[in-house]
């Protein structure tokens, strides 16, 4: 550690207690740590004119902070945004283990801040500039891989609850963090995008009213089609980029609509099916022919220091916590016992919650049967029960269907993200449809995604209603 560097930006801070307004901020630290950083900096067009901080906590923090005001003051935005822990330790001359925390903290506040003001820049367009999500995870660190030529990434923090496993969500803090140190390993520009009052709003309220009135919401397709990729593609605008691309699995025809990927076993079409046709025209998958394989085998070719990396599973709000447990905490829907009943009105058990159980669940019922037992409905407090012909329907309504094509060249529908598409027709005009199914459909569920096909070309969308 080369004290002398480290011991200038502690005796004379560079931007100590500037930009107390006009500039953007970013904030970074906590009460676990008991360290506290704002990082502020103010962006004319596509340069940072000026920043600042303000710390309380060691003196590593300070200079931490002071080093990443000096870095990005006078810089191109772009540049700006490759400062990172590591660009911030080697201008203090070096950290040891236990200050390298300072610079973890100094570079989180800063990229929320470079976020923010990013919101509000005007880069010059440049027509082979594309912004890359990046995650964290594999797919999207090879999506900016393949693209890196060209390339800028941006990672969207979405949730932050102290009762979520940081490392599995896909959009906490910890997964920032990750995506920007892999995007700095690429030598790509890397800008964070807090998103969580949108994301409160667009996904998790609606997932919460959705489960209040009895339904199984599918929050990632509303997630997709409605908060990130808009706000992503907004934020491209500003930094002049004509392409968004993500690492989803998923093609687009020539005609502009989105097409299953080449490989049906990571097929993501069905979450992207909320997307119109103004952003598809400008979404770039670079996926769309690859593998799972593939796609980790390119990973580690490349020493991406997430080859390995575990997909995550669970939805990013829910990651760590019971679904039960974040109703309660969010909702306020605690459990309420209540009657399982069969259609017929006999009672065969008890629940503590209708909101634990979607249509079509079999398992976890609670009840003996000498033949398998599925969720028909939910009546308020009440879990009606029936057998598998019982589940199985031939017509499903949906509302707020949006169709990219006449309902005529509708000749499919998958109900579910995982089923297999079922052959079927578009009755009636309008926002609300039925959907004559060719054969029967198990568990058509209140709440989900109705994905509507041309063969493997999604043409609309809607929400299965009751």
């Amino acid at each position: 550690m080369d004290r002398e560097r480290f011991e200038e930006h502690l005796a004379a801070p560079n931007g100590r207690g500037a930009l107390r307004s006009g500039g953007h901020d970013g904030h970074a630290g906590g009460a676990l740590c008991g360290d506290l950083i704002r990082v502020s900096v103010r962006v004319e067009g596509d340069r940072v004119v000026a920043a600042g901080f303000e710390a309380d906590g060691c003196g590593a923090l300070t200079a931490a902070g002071s080093a990443a005001a000096y870095l990005v003051e006078g810089e191109h935005l772009f540049d700006a945004a490759r400062v990172g822990t590591t660009a911030i330790a080697e201008e203090l001359g070096g950290l040891s283990p236990g200050k390298l925390h300072a610079a973890d903290l100094a570079a989180d506040a800063l990229h929320r801040a470079l976020g923010a003001a990013a919101r509000g820049a005007a880069v010059p367009f440049d027509d082979e500039r594309v912004l890359v999500a990046m995650s964290g995870g594999v797919d999207s660190a090879v999506a900016g891989h393949l693209l890196r030529e060209n390339a800028v990434a941006v990672t969207l923090e979405l949730w932050r609850d102290e009762e979520n496993d940081a490392e599995a969500s896909c959009c906490s803090a910890d997964a920032v963090r990750l995506a920007r140190m892999v995007a700095h390993q690429m030598g790509l520009p890397h800008f964070t995008l807090d998103l969580r009052p949108e994301f409160r709003a667009g996904v998790v309220d609606p997932f919460l009213a959705g489960y209040a009135a009895g339904e199984t919401p599918n929050p990632c397709v509303s997630c997709n089609g409605h908060v990130r990729l808009d706000e992503m593609l907004t934020l491209a605008d500003r930094l002049g980029a004509r392409w968004l691309a993500t690492g989803h699995y998923a093609r687009v025809t020539e005609d502009g609509l989105l097409r299953a990927a080449a490989d049906p076993a990571k097929d993501q079409s069905y979450m992207l099916a909320a997307l119109s046709p103004a952003s598809i025209a400008r979404m770039r998958f670079p996926l769309a022919e690859l593998t799972k394989p593939e796609v980790r085998a390119i990973a580690a070719e490349a020493e991406l220091p997430v080859a390995s990396r575990a997909d995550s599973q669970d939805l990013c709000f829910l990651a760590g916590t019971g679904k039960a447990r974040f109703l309660a905490r969010h909702a306020g829907l605690e459990d309420q016992p209540g009657e399982i009943v069969t259609a017929s009105g006999e009672v065969v058990g008890a629940h503590q919650g209708a909101h634990h159980f979607t249509v079509g669940q079999r398992k976890g019922l609670g009840v003996f049967s000498p033949e398998p037992l599925y969720v028909l409905r939910t009546e308020g407090r009440r879990v009606v029960v029936g057998s598998r012909e019982d589940l199985a329907t031939r017509r499903v309504r949906v509302r707020g269907a949006r169709l990219h094509r006449p309902g005529s060249e509708v000749d499919a529908v998958r109900l579910r993200y995982h089923s297999r598409p079922v052959p079927c027709r578009v009755v009636g005009e309008g926002r609300s449809l039925e959907l004559e199914l060719d054969e029967p459909f198990l568990g058509a569920a209140p709440g989900q995604t109705a994905c509507l096909l041309r063969g493997d070309v999604v043409v609309g969308v809607a929400t299965i209603t009751a």
